[in-house]
């Protein structure tokens, strides 16, 4: 059933595949991720892909709050690898449950992305989010950290090695993942962020392209440089891009409820051509605001979909009917003539 359930997936994509000419920056990319990559490019400017956020500690749960809300699943299921403590909300002890429940929803047709809330590598884990993840580098260990052969540069890759431990897991079982690491670097709270210049966060993230792809040879990544939205104290995209060589796909968060015209102008400016997305947002878009800005590919919801506190029911129902919204069921490689509108639960 896998084995053919890939064969329909890599098919039914590269049949839809863009007339534009792209690749993928990961060399010898497998060819799962190559469609993938590839339907992202069709459906820019057309479609938008509805997902959503489901942290460590809840498994799949809010896949099935979403469609008790709309009546439909969202088409990419996300997941963070964690920090903390295991069996707190971000445990670092349910890393194995998400690798194996990625490979379920990707079996059941789910576009799967996952990101990492790294702690610090001056920190073992597990950390709190504040004390690690928030942590603060000095100059000095900002540049220990990218001199190869130091202490704590050596540090930081035995932390890269346990998430590619996972991440090859996926590569063996035929998975793509949109893999958005070291997100909102364009922000100021999280040790990554704020730093500008080639020997900033451009060239950590080129580190890490360079230990996942060319150390561990891990050809299953569509890489997603993903900042966060412009606005005070959050400088300008293109001070953080490490370079089109190194990014498949661009994408930002909004928490603010604005997106602004000027945020994605940046985008598409920045990106040339790239597929663009939202990767995690608060309140929801509407649809007037999609058709202003058609060039993104998806959004991923952040909150629980039950959780009103950015979005009333109505809301969610009318991005999820907006007739440029894909949900699981619409997307071309899941075999069902139409949308589910009865809740059946898909947990195996």
């Amino acid at each position: 059933m896998k084995l053919l359930f890939g064969l329909i997936f890599t098919l039914s994509l590269s049949m839809s595949a863009s007339a534009r000419d792209f690749k993928t920056v990961t060399p010898n990319a497998s060819k799962e991720a190559k469609a993938l990559l590839s339907y992202l490019y069709t459906i820019s400017g057309k479609q938008i892909l509805t997902g959503q956020h489901n942290a460590p500690l809840n498994g799949s749960n809010r896949l099935m709050g979403l469609h008790k809300q709309v009546g439909e699943y969202p088409a990419i299921f996300g997941q963070d690898f964690g920090f903390s403590e295991p069996g707190s909300w971000d445990g670092i002890n349910f890393r194995q449950n998400i690798v194996d429940e990625a490979i379920r929803r990707h079996d059941q047709g789910f576009i799967i992305t996952l990101m990492w809330h790294a702690v610090a590598p001056i920190h073992d884990e597990p950390q709190t989010f504040e004390n690690s993840v928030q942590a603060k580098l000095t100059d000095q260990q900002w540049q220990e950290l990218l001199t190869p052969g130091t202490h704590l540069n050596e540090r930081w890759k035995s932390q890269v090695d346990v998430i590619a431990w996972h991440l090859k897991q996926l590569k063996y079982a035929k998975v793509p993942v949109l893999w958005r690491p070291y997100h909102e670097m364009n922000g100021f709270w999280f040790w990554w962020g704020k730093r500008q210049g080639p020997e900033g966060y451009a060239k950590l993230w080129r580190m890490l392209f360079d230990r996942l792809v060319n150390f561990h040879q891990l050809d299953n990544l569509i890489w997603v440089w993903n900042a966060n939205e412009v606005k005070e104290n959050v400088p300008d995209y293109k001070l953080f891009y490490p370079g089109h060589d190194v990014v498949d796909v661009l994408a930002t968060d909004v928490y603010s409820g604005q997106y602004n015209k000027n945020n994605y102008d940046q985008m598409v400016a920045l990106a040339e051509g790239r597929p663009i997305g939202l990767g995690e947002i608060g309140k929801l878009p509407t649809t007037d605001m999609l058709n202003q800005q058609p060039q993104w590919a998806w959004f991923m919801s952040w909150r629980d979909p039950d959780n009103f506190f950015w979005n009333d029911n109505d809301s969610l129902k009318q991005l999820f009917n907006y007739k440029k919204s894909t949900g699981l069921h619409e997307l071309p490689w899941v075999n069902a003539p139409k949308a589910v509108r009865l809740h059946q639960p898909i947990l195996k």
